[in-house]
Parts: C-alpha cells; sequence; structure tokens
C-alpha cells in the first residue's frame, strides 16, 4: 500500500465540502425538520424515483454508454441521461468517463488506477476525491470519443450551471406540483443524492472486496448479488471487468440488472440500438476456465491436509482439462472457417458451408459439455474422497 504520497496530497475542498457536508447536513436537517414537520407521501415518493432517476443515469449512462460505448442512445435518450447525471452530482461525462476508463486499463494499481482498491477501502470508496491525487487527475487522452461528442461537451463546459439548473427545474417543479417544497428538497434532494453517492462508490469499493469470482482471479473486482441490489446490476462487477464492452452486468437471466433492462427496454423503444453482447462461448469459457482452476487449488490442498491416494483424480482433471482446451481451439478453427467463408464465398456457398459448419458447431457443444460433465463427476468423486 502507497501510504505517504496518499497522506501528503493537497485537499480537494470542493469535492470536500460537497462529499462530507452532505451526510453530515442530512443527518442534522432531516431529523430536525421532521421533528417539526411531517413529511408527505409525495416527499417520500421523490425520493425513490428521483435516486432511480439519478442512479440509472450513471450506471446506463455515465457507465454503460460513455465509459464503455456498450449501445448507442439516441440524442433524447441521451440528452435524458445527461440530465439525470448531472442530478446525480458526480462530475462531468468527460471527467467520469474518462477516470472511469483509467480505472480499467490500470485496475488495482496503486499508482495509476485512480481508485485502487489497493490502497484501502477509505481510498477506494471516498479518499480518491477529497484530495487531489496524481491518479486521480484528469487526463482525456483515453477519451477522443467524447471530446468530439457535442452533448458532452456541452455539459462539460457548463456543468455548474447545469447542476444549479437542474436541482431548481426537478426539485423546485415537483416540490411546488406536491405542495411540499422542503420534504421534496430534503428527500429527493439532499437525501437522495447521499444515498446516490455512495451506492456508486460502492461499486469502487465494497465491489472490489466482498464476492466472489466466477470469470477471472486477476483482478480484484468481485460479483455480488447483494451489492447488486443496491447499485442497481452494478454489483456483478468480476463479470464487468473481464467483459466491460457488454451492456449487461448480470449477464444471466436470474440476475437482478435493472440497468441491462432499462438499456433493453429501451432498444425495443427505437431509444437504444447496437447493444453489444459477449458471445455465451466466451463466458462459458471463461466459467470453466476459473472452475478448472478452483479444482486444481482444492486439490492441492486435499492433497496436503487429507489422507487419501488423489493422484487418479488429480490425472483425470489434467487430462479433461487437455481435453477442454482441444476442444476450445477446434471450435476457434471452425469460427475462423465461417468467417473466411462469409467473406470469400458467394450467397448459396456461404449457405452450403454454413449447415456443414452448423453440424459441426453441435458437435464440438456436445463435446463441451461432456467434459464439463466430466469435471462435475470428478468434484463430485472428490467431494466423497475427502468426506
Amino acid at each position: 500500500m502507497n501510504n505517504p504520497p496518499l497522506t501528503k496530497a493537497p485537499i480537494n475542498w470542493t469535492a470536500s465540502i460537497t462529499l462530507l457536508g452532505t451526510p453530515i447536513a442530512a443527518a442534522v436537517l432531516i431529523p430536525l425538520y421532521a421533528y417539526h414537520h411531517d413529511f408527505s407521501l409525495s416527499a417520500w415518493l421523490s425520493l425513490f424515483f428521483l435516486l432511480a432517476f439519478s442512479s440509472l443515469s450513471i450506471t446506463a449512462g455515465y457507465h454503460r454508454l460513455w465509459a464503455h460505448r456498450a449501445y448507442e442512445a439516441s440524442l433524447p435518450l441521451k440528452i435524458l441521461l445527461m440530465i439525470g447525471g448531472t442530478f446525480a452530482v458526480q462530475n462531468s461525462i468527460l471527467y467520469w468517463a474518462s477516470g472511469h476508463r483509467t480505472h480499467h486499463r490500470h485496475v488495482d494499481d496503486v499508482e495509476e488506477d485512480p481508485y485502487s482498491i489497493n490502497n484501502g477501502f477509505w481510498y477506494a470508496h471516498l479518499g480518491w476525491m477529497i484530495r487531489d491525487y496524481p491518479a486521480a487527475a484528469p487526463n482525456y487522452k483515453n477519451a477522443p470519443d467524447l471530446l468530439n461528442d457535442k452533448l458532452v461537451m456541452f455539459q462539460h463546459k457548463y456543468y455548474v450551471p447545469l447542476v444549479i439548473a437542474v436541482h431548481v427545474a426537478i426539485l423546485g417543479g415537483i416540490g411546488w406540483a406536491v405542495g411540499d417544497i422542503w420534504g421534496v428538497v430534503l428527500l429527493g434532494g439532499l437525501l437522495r443524492l447521499v444515498l446516490s453517492h455512495h451506492v456508486t462508490f460502492f461499486i469502487n469499493s465494497l465491489c472490489h472486496m466482498w464476492g466472489k469470482r466466477p470469470y477471472t482471479d486477476e483482478n480484484t473486482a468481485r460479483d455480488n448479488f447483494w451489492l447488486a441490489i443496491a447499485t442497481w446490476g452494478e454489483g456483478y462487477h468480476n463479470y464487468h471487468h473481464i467483459f466491460q464492452y457488454d451492456y449487461r452486468n448480470g449477464v444471466k437471466w436470474w440476475q437482478y440488472d435493472p440497468t441491462k433492462w432499462l438499456i433493453w427496454s429501451c432498444s425495443k423503444l427505437g431509444l437504444a440500438k447496437n447493444l453489444r453482447r459477449i458471445p455465451s462461448f466466451n463466458i462459458k469459457k471463461a466459467e470453466l476456465a476459473m472452475k478448472f482452476k478452483y479444482a486444481e487449488q482444492d486439490l492441492a490442498i486435499y492433497g496436503h491436509d487429507v489422507n487419501t491416494d488423489i493422484s487418479t483424480v488429480k490425472q483425470r482433471l489434467a487430462q479433461e482439462y487437455e481435453a477442454f482446451t482441444h476442444t476450445l481451439n477446434d471450435w476457434a478453427k471452425l469460427k475462423e472457417q465461417e468467417l473466411h467463408a462469409k467473406k470469400a464465398a458467394v450467397a448459396e456457398k456461404i449457405h452450403q458451408m454454413d449447415n456443414r459448419l452448423k453440424g459441426e458447431f453441435q458437435q464440438v457443444e456436445e463435446r463441451l459439455a461432456h467434459h464439463r460433465k466430466s469435471l462435475e463427476e470428478v468434484m463430485r468423486g472428490l467431494k466423497k474422497q475427502t468426506t
């Protein structure tokens, strides 16, 4: 951990006052107001809906649209997400997305990652913003696409006036309409802002500390169902760090990812298009590779800790992994043939080639299923030997 430079960085007073002052203000003003008055149902509803609006504008807009280009959005959707992101008060799209791209490129590097968890929970969650650390300094060389985006640059140039304008318009408009301006300001404005901030910050901190790593162990990012609920689907962070350009974080149908559902719904309404998806085979490949790796680790542990001969199990596991790798190579060759066929052949020849390849693909998929089943049998046998 690189502690000495962390303590010497100058304080960022604007960020410090905002990020430390808003929770204190909420802790004092909301109970005080509640003691003398009664929050209306409309004020409580404004908290929920405005929290959803601002948080989803960060996850679907700042993160998956602008930082990763995981899909394309129409101008009306871009404007709406820009307004919601401005309402979330997490700096401009350009600053946020550029910093996040740096995080992915240098993840866990204490020198280069703007919010490396290896500098500690506090640093990753909040500390990196309240001091002017070199790693967090804006560098827009990695965002030429955003520098050429007129809407992004408009928001960046007029960010502070826009923050004021959207808060006055949204909170003032809703408060006036429901007849509870102060209730909406305190719940839909102040408390919503504190919750929105820390929900996002959990992704940088807890999502790199708490959970499972089913796809890769080359970085600290974790998948966690409970954090996915709190972070509007961003909690499947291990998947995201290996497949960052997928518009989905919760890639399985049962995983809670409202951001994914929002983007998909917008595509059905004609507001979004070209949703990027990682092929299911690549995902299964990463999952199986990690299962083999974890199985080898378990075998190493059992080999030292239990009195049983597991050399046969180890040998079978190695054979299954070798067969699995060979099948993957076969699949890659078939995929390459398919691509060459589509480029070089006429339509009829492509059709014939596709029919042949479909049959071969099916055979390869059956072999993969067989290898996966064999691995599961090995692990079940291993568990029986160690009980």
